[in-house]
């Protein structure tokens, strides 16, 4: 069956055509919704197409890992929840969430968006964990791009809680938010047969020979890649697809300004 589709999707790509009628480095649709749960210290909402990822932060203080005592951290967690696609099981994340939590991580991370230093509380002895969490509400396909897009706006749209004689009072936000020094954005760009797309959706994603997902920031500086699938990518394949996601990473990030 997937040999049959392959077929077909490479036949449309030599039109510039794609399975739904887009071209090939076109995005479905993409809402981005903010401030979506009063549970959490910042959430979004992002749907690209039928695809929708809800992402939410909250906030603790821990003790600061030994090898950066002044410095506070983040988190990241997927859950892949079984109502979003009928293949994806309770239970411990697999593989694909443990990669998806990974991705979104490397990419706010490695951006050095986030100054750790100014989430320290008290040096040795306290900081702030920003934890985010993904959840999956349906997988349509492109859930890299939907979970990045997603936790930078709630990441946005963070309030820290009150803190007080050591304790956090969770149903009281304050006025500050976290600090961004700019807008890390991850594009996945994927490659079927010698045609390279982005925001493939689900039985696109059943064909892809390879991909590469590209974090950048907004003045095209390269934060983080990530490759994915079964088959090797020349070193003007990279170039290529380098170029396709930074320019639709600048598009993106229009969304979340």
């Amino acid at each position: 069956m997937n040999n049959e589709l392959r077929e077909h999707v490479i036949k449309l790509f030599d039109s510039n055509t794609r399975l739904d009628g887009r071209k090939l480095t076109d995005y479905r649709t993409v809402k981005v919704d903010v401030d979506v749960t009063g549970t959490a210290e910042g959430s979004a909402r992002v749907k690209i197409g039928k695809t929708d990822v809800m992402v939410g932060v909250k906030v603790e203080v821990m003790e600061p890992y030994p090898d950066a005592p002044d410095q506070g951290s983040i988190m990241v967690g997927a859950e892949l929840l079984p109502l979003s696609n009928p293949d994806f099981e309770l239970g411990p994340p697999g593989q694909e969430a443990i990669e998806l939590a990974r991705l979104v991580d490397r990419g706010i991370r490695e951006s050095k968006c986030m100054d750790f230093r100014k989430l320290c509380i008290k040096k040795g002895e306290k900081m702030w964990m920003i934890i985010i969490d993904i959840c999956t509400i349906n997988d349509a396909g492109n859930l890299f791009d939907a979970s990045s897009l997603a936790a930078i706006a709630a990441l946005k749209n963070m309030k820290f809680p009150e803190y007080k004689d050591d304790a956090i009072d969770y149903n009281k936000k304050t006025s500050k938010c976290l600090e961004l020094k700019d807008t890390p954005l991850s594009v996945t760009v994927s490659k079927i047969g010698d045609k390279f797309i982005v925001d493939p959706d689900s039985d696109e994603e059943k064909v892809i020979d390879a991909r590469l997902t590209v974090a950048s920031l907004s003045d095209g500086t390269l934060c983080a890649m990530q490759k994915g699938g079964d088959y090797p990518l020349t070193a003007e394949d990279v170039m290529k697809m380098v170029d396709i996601g930074l320019e639709k990473g600048n598009e993106l990030r229009k969304l979340v300004k």
